[in-house]
């Protein structure tokens, strides 16, 4: 008799670590995750609307005040979410890679000649996090964003889409779930969005100083508003669900947004509008309840984190840390953000804050701040806000706005100046503070090889992600290994290529390919029932390889 073998993929690679032991209860965790949002809500100082739900999460957890964003965009921010790894080590940062806007190829059929379409390659020992909660045990699903600039493996979720909820789990088993909400995204200011009940009126919404008073930023803004009043409605909603289920008590419930606010200025800008983000916790038995916690977190931190709370140690090579659970470490207290291409159109900022003081660098000096990004120009009040280029600033917090190029540095005190429009660079009284965070940036930028700076992205693609050619590797073909125990034949899988996740699904038919994917941890009993087994071996930014067995008469 053959000696039974393992899956091959060595457990000492990836970052499962101990677990919660035998006996002690795993929380169920929910995120929460709103898109393009600041923090623009009462529990945060801004009751231009009201939000309930929201606050009973501040009142009922942990607010975090100085929570960011890696990236001012979603897909690079999440690539960093799913991985905890900066987009600009694993080569995710420019937005997007993989699928060229349709609005920026109406606007010039040649925006993408020169941009290639390609994935990120993480290190061998990266997982989507969840990966790691589904082999503890857990049931992961994701509704329904993963936009994580490469194709996720089918082992990362039990369920992704729109469908994908926690009630489909097995008895007993503990969740970790994702709902994302779209009604606050950029695209709902866009002139045929669905307009949300109004909760405030143009008239009356606060306007930061950096915009015009004009119609259109009035009617964006209501929008923006009213928006997230029905975001809050949404959240009551979820919250709603797991009260219902005698389940609330036994989840760690988390609420953020994906970045800043979908408005110019906001989202695809390294300032805090479009970086700094609502972060709420809440735990099931009160911890630290109405507390606002000032330790700077980054999104590199959240999925380590998620994974400390389940009792899972994060393999200590990634580049963010646990802020909660058993494997709890202090942070570097700073969080570094990115702004590279956006659609078709390229830039390349570095910025770091401390949680009061930003740093910022610019190394595309011959830019204006507000880039011709045309997704954005369906805003209408965009065309307001390029009008202050001929007319000039209507105040002096407008400059941004009219200037056609930037300065190499910036430095902004956010206690002061919470809309980051004075610059200190120069003040001598801040010249301590910002040498401090140039150092840290420069740092950064060197730990982790900023693949930002790989230009053109052909070159980035050929020589860094897919040498020699510039080609897509193959994730090597699953290997499959049979032992006979008893009546029925046992199955183990492994493969070849370093990093590879294996997975595999039952089938009725070898030609209807459809089912949940289960994870590949050790060997199994093959059912005595005839059928079809798909096995797919894949690691992340290589192309993933399948097989298909057919098992008993056919």
């Amino acid at each position: 008799m053959k000696k039974q073998l393992l899956v091959s993929i060595a457990l000492s690679s990836l970052c499962v670590g101990s677990h919660a032991s035998e006996g002690l209860a795993r929380p169920n965790i929910v995120w929460l995750v709103a898109e393009d949002m600041s923090p623009w809500i009462a529990c945060y100082g801004d009751e231009t609307v009201p939000t309930p739900n929201l606050d009973r999460l501040a009142r009922e957890g942990v607010r975090y005040a100085s929570a960011f964003a890696s990236s001012p965009v979603c897909a690079a921010a999440r690539s960093s979410l799913i991985t905890g790894m900066y987009a600009t080590r694993i080569g995710t940062m420019h937005h997007r890679t993989g699928k060229p806007s349709k609005a920026a190829i109406e606007a010039d059929p040649e925006a993408y000649a020169d941009i290639p379409s390609y994935e990120g390659v993480p290190p061998e020992f990266v997982r989507c996090f969840p990966e790691h909660l589904r082999r503890a045990g857990y049931y992961c699903t994701n509704a329904s964003k993963r936009d994580y600039q490469f194709k996720a493996p089918v082992t990362t979720w039990d369920h992704s889409g729109g469908r994908a909820h926690w009630r489909n789990r097995g008895e007993g088993q503990p969740f970790f779930s994702v709902f994302n909400f779209g009604g606050t995204h950029e695209s709902q200011a866009f002139p045929g969005a669905k307009r949300r009940p109004s909760v405030v009126r143009p008239e009356e919404v606060p306007l930061p100083p950096f915009y015009p008073d004009t119609e259109a930023v009035r009617d964006a803004m209501a929008r923006t508003y009213d928006n997230i009043a029905e975001l809050d409605a949404w959240i009551g909603k979820r919250l709603s669900e797991l009260e219902k289920a005698d389940l609330l008590d036994e989840t760690i419930v988390f609420f953020y947004s994906d970045h800043g606010v979908g408005l110019p200025r906001g989202k695809r800008s390294v300032y805090d509008t479009g970086t700094r983000v609502p972060l709420l916790v809440r735990f099931p038995d009160g911890q630290a309840a109405g507390t606002t916690e000032s330790r700077v977190v980054s999104f590199v931190d959240l999925g380590p984190t998620v994974l400390s709370l389940a009792g899972i140690l994060p393999d200590d090579r990634l580049d963010g840390v646990p802020f909660l659970g058993e494997y709890r470490r202090p942070g570097s207290g700073l969080a570094f953000t990115h702004a590279d291409r956006f659609d078709s159109v390229r830039e390349q900022t570095r910025s770091v804050s401390d949680g009061r003081f930003r740093y910022v660098r610019n190394y595309s000096t011959d830019l204006p701040y507000l880039l011709p990004v045309a997704y954005r120009e369906r805003i209408p009040m965009t065309a307001d806000l390029y009008a202050l280029r001929e007319t000039g600033p209507e105040r002096p917090e407008q400059w941004q706005m009219t200037v056609s190029q930037r300065p190499l540095e910036e430095l902004y005190d956010s206690a002061t100046d919470p809309w980051e429009v004075d610059n200190l660079a120069a003040e001598p009284q801040h010249l301590e503070r910002m040498a401090e965070l140039r150092t840290a940036l420069d740092d950064w930028i060197e730990d982790t090889g900023d693949l930002g700076f790989v230009l053109p992205e052909s070159r980035l693609v050929r020589e860094v992600l897919w040498p020699p050619e510039g080609l897509q590797p193959a994730t090597a073909a699953p290997s499959l290994d049979f032992d006979v125990q008893s009546d029925l034949p046992v199955l183990s899988f492994s493969c070849a290529t370093p990093g590879a996740s294996i997975g595999f699904r039952w089938m009725e038919s070898g030609q209807e390919r459809s089912g949940p994917w289960t994870l590949a941890d050790g060997p199994f009993e093959v059912p005595d029932t005839p059928g079809y087994l798909e096995v797919q071996a894949h690691r992340i930014g290589y192309l993933p390889a399948n097989e298909i067995l057919m098992f008993g008469d056919r």
